[in-house]
């Protein structure tokens, strides 16, 4: 179990997590299978926002698919082992910060307060603008799983 020894819980993950596993990313599938087994078992703990939803719903609604649409909707949702955080008012505050001193988008900036103030050990993306956060362990899909 490559990436659980890697990474310490509680872990964000950021949105094109969710669309590299859900869409079947190819040098991916095995690994990211692995992390939400291992979530979905209770082995480690998961954080996301509730914006994650609204991103990566997207291009299920440009292309209208209705089968990824609602699947999007039944894993992104708390369970006892993934928390899905609403971008509270606090949240909003701690990201304008953010954008202010790391001149991160506002999605980025979302994400990354909600993972913040959740206490994450780690924020797994593969965004590299996010590396420079401070105290936050930015791990990158692209780092940690070698394409084969």
């Amino acid at each position: 179990m490559g990436i659980l020894t890697t990474l310490q819980a509680p872990i964000y993950l950021d949105t094109n997590v969710w669309i590299y596993a859900l869409e079947g990313y190819p040098a991916l599938v095995q690994p990211l299978t692995e992390l939400f087994t291992a979530i979905d078992r209770g082995d480690i703990s998961a954080v996301t926002s509730e914006l994650t939803l609204a991103e990566v719903l997207v291009k299920p609604f440009m292309d209208g698919s209705l089968e990824r649409q609602a699947a999007y909707q039944q894993v992104i949702r708390s369970t006892s082992t993934l928390q899905v955080f609403p971008v509270s008012r606090e949240i909003l505050v701690e990201a304008a910060k953010l954008r202010a001193t790391a001149q991160l988008k506002l999605p980025d900036a979302v994400h990354v307060a909600t993972a913040l103030s959740t206490q994450c050990s780690t924020f797994l993306t593969n965004d590299r603008k996010l590396q420079s956060i401070p105290n936050l362990s930015v791990f990158l899909l692209s780092e940690i799983f070698e394409e084969k």
